[in-house]
């Protein structure tokens, strides 16, 4: 079962497109997965026969779980442990909605139908829920699953601050976290957007693809941030992927380019567009956001100055990115107004250590005020 979003935990199964004893080839869809936020066909990584199928059309499966084997001709099925659906207690009957929140409560899409994730769908015809009822707490108002549940257990704190709240408070409570904060001077940064978009034969060259090879370079000098946790150990990894968070209607998902240190700004800026247009129209694949040994988080383009990102474990570290803005700065002892960025990491302190992690971000704010130095 992939990991498909951040802090996914879970899969279901919807449908499995190929029969036990299929002989499927690399490519084909296998089975049609389905999370909180996203439904997609998960395809066959290799040739062979599908064999030893452990989860049924409806399970939900753990991430990492196997749920089957593709075996080569004079292979058998390893020893599987029959996947066990999560224990789910009985759905409590819908409440009636809250006085404040009346029809239209969650974001709406042309035609007045409520903006809801799949799962969130499925969960609410099962249990006869109005979804024009009920307060999305997701990007744009999007009803998610958790809206469900806060609405059966009534109404509370807010939906989208209860969300965040608890999310945020488990994440705090199993990691160890800590933060940094670098302020640079993002000049060399938007001549080099602007040079590369007049240089550029298609894709638009953003700052975040700047940052992207900017990170795969600082990531590079230091290893142990672009290493993971897993299993109680650190874990280090011989490639460098960049993971860019991205928002869509039903919440948040983390494509992966993977490679970045091997690529050209330019190559940089058209898998990040690809991988862009695919979340946003619920095409990504498993593989385009597997893999990923660093994070990217850039609300620059919602007016924030600055903030401070969760790890998406189990990377080591996040970086979070905020708006471009003129400030008056000290320049030669005198003031001078510069287009100013502001950087924050947060790093998961069981792999970096304060030092490592001042080190890494001393590095990456170096060539973020010289980006030539990263994409050459």
């Amino acid at each position: 079962m992939p990991a498909l979003e951040l802090a996914q935990e879970t899969g279901r199964v919807l449908r499995w497109l190929k029969a036990e004893g299929d002989e499927v080839a690399k490519g084909e869809p296998l089975m049609e997965i389905e999370t909180d936020k996203v439904t997609v066909d998960v395809e066959a990584p290799a040739d062979g026969v599908l064999a030893g199928v452990a989860a049924a059309e409806g399970d939900d499966v753990p991430v990492g779980t196997t749920v089957a084997f593709l075996l080569a001709p004079g292979e058998a099925v390893p020893e599987v442990v029959p996947v066990e659906a999560p224990p789910t207690s009985p759905a409590p009957p819908a409440p009636e909605p809250p006085p404040h929140l009346g029809r239209g409560a969650g974001g709406s899409r042309p035609g007045g139908r409520s903006l809801a994730s799949p799962k969130a769908r499925r969960i609410a015809a099962e249990r006869g829920i109005d979804l024009d009822a009920i307060a999305g707490s997701g990007p744009g108002g999007a009803i998610v699953a958790e809206d469900l549940d806060a609405a059966a257990r009534g109404p509370a704190l807010g939906p989208i601050w209860r969300r965040m709240a608890e999310r945020t408070t488990q994440s705090w409570q199993s990691t160890p976290h800590f933060f940094l904060v670098r302020e640079v001077d993002a000049s060399a940064l938007v001549a080099a957007r602007e040079r590369a978009r007049a240089e550029a034969d298609g894709e638009q060259t953003t700052v975040t693809d700047l940052l992207v090879k900017v990170a795969a370079a600082a990531l590079g000098r230091h290893p142990r941030v672009n290493a993971a946790w897993r299993d109680g150990t650190v874990v280090p990894s011989d490639e460098v992927n960049v993971g860019i968070a991205v928002a869509v209607d039903e919440g948040l998902v983390v494509p992966v380019v993977h490679g970045a240190d091997q690529l050209g700004l330019a190559e940089v800026a058209t898998r990040r567009a690809q991988l862009v247009a695919a979340a946003r129209e619920g095409r990504l694949r498993p593989e385009d956001v597997a893999g990923g040994t660093f994070t990217i988080s850039n609300l620059g383009m919602y007016g924030v100055d600055a903030f401070l990102a969760v790890v998406n474990g189990p990377q080591a570290a996040i970086l979070a990115v905020g708006r471009i803005a003129d400030r008056v700065v000290a320049v030669d002892g005198r003031p001078a107004v510069r287009p100013m960025l502001t950087l924050g990491a947060s790093f998961d302190h069981r792999v970096v250590d304060g030092a490592r992690g001042a080190e890494f971000l001393d590095t990456l704010a170096s060539l973020a005020e010289r980006p030539a130095e990263a994409v050459a």
